[in-house]
């Protein structure tokens, strides 16, 4: 079953030789090869990844989140147009914890952004689901060197998922972008202190009509909540500010503060910093999955467990000492 190969694979020069060329089925092909757990798959990504490697890199990488009901889609769709109308090529790609249960399809995400899905410019993608966040963030990294060597020079990561989901695309982008809404008095409340410390930017969206005022006093709330964190490591200083997506309205604001950040970091020496730290990690991301695949790969394991979880729940054996146990066969088949 290990040397199982799917019909219609290409060859790996012809992935990266697509890819290469900008070619966005050869792009979406590489990137199903790259989410798959096939054996034979995975030897074909690793060879695609290597080669494509030395042409990833260049572009900057923006995690975009926020609140249910933000309009976030809105806010991708009208920042993607903006940026391709500046002439840059937009990739985007979106990590979903929940869809392990909902099932969450492309067609969704390309419904949401129908103009922006649209242009030739743009690259729309859902990320692999997958069991673990790790696994999500690691399969959401290699497709964005795929849409890198591709020529998109700006790369979108939505979380749609709430919670660790956050924590995993900070880890993985230059920037990291909070979409809020006004009312912040009460919201304030409900935002995990963590998230808002990782934003280089917040932005109060739907900021039009009867809005403005409340979207200015929150603004200026969220502005005052910023100043008691510490100055990140980057030495930037949060920048909030508002917006009408569906109005069109202080898009271009938004960008021209990510460039301000960019210049900043490029000076300061904490880009190359930040994304050779990133790097790091991510081989350990890597190491930890793959352990845990081989872990949990082994029949052998998978029966011992399933014997142990009844001598738990008849209380034979406590679940540290089970554990163990797991742990020492584990260690003695290697």
């Amino acid at each position: 079953m290990t040397n199982y190969k799917p019909k219609g694979r290409l060859t790996a020069k012809e992935y990266i030789d697509g890819i290469l060329k900008g070619d966005r089925v050869i792009l979406s092909r590489g990137i199903t090869i790259v989410e798959s757990n096939l054996e034979s798959d995975k030897k074909l990504a690793k060879e695609i990844i290597q080669a494509i490697l030395p042409h990833s890199g260049n572009s900057i990488r923006i995690g975009i989140t926020g609140v249910p009901g933000v309009g976030k889609s809105t806010f991708i769709e009208a920042f993607g147009k903006y940026l391709i109308g500046q002439g840059h090529k937009v990739g985007i790609l979106s990590i979903d914890p929940s869809s392990q249960r909902s099932k969450g399809s492309i067609l969704g995400d390309k419904t949401r952004m129908e103009e922006l899905a649209n242009m030739e410019d743009a690259y729309i993608r859902p990320s692999a689901t997958g069991d673990t966040l790790g696994g999500v963030a690691n399969k959401t990294g290699e497709s964005m060197l795929l849409c890198e060597a591709a020529g998109y020079d700006i790369i979108l990561i939505e979380t749609v998922g709430v919670g660790q989901s956050e924590t995993a695309v900070h880890g993985m982008t230059d920037f990291f972008l909070l979409l809020m809404l006004s009312g912040a008095g009460d919201e304030l409340q409900g935002i995990k202190k963590g998230i808002m410390e990782m934003a280089d930017m917040v932005v109060i969206n739907k900021a039009d009509g009867d809005n403005i005022k409340k979207s200015e006093m929150a603004r200026r709330q969220y502005q005052n909540a910023l100043h008691i964190f510490p100055l990140s490591e980057s030495g930037w200083s949060p920048v909030v500010t508002t917006a009408s997506a569906i109005k069109n309205i202080g898009i271009d604001t938004v960008w021209e503060e990510i460039s301000k950040y960019k210049k900043q970091v490029d000076e300061n020496g904490y880009f190359i910093k930040n994304r050779n730290h990133q790097q790091i990690k991510w081989m350990y991301n890597n190491i930890n999955e793959e352990l845990k695949q081989l872990f949990y790969g082994s029949k052998n394991i998978a029966d011992h467990l399933s014997d142990l979880e009844k001598d738990i729940i008849s209380s034979k054996i406590s679940p540290v000492e089970a554990a163990q146990n797991i742990i020492q066969e584990f260690k003695n088949s290697i």
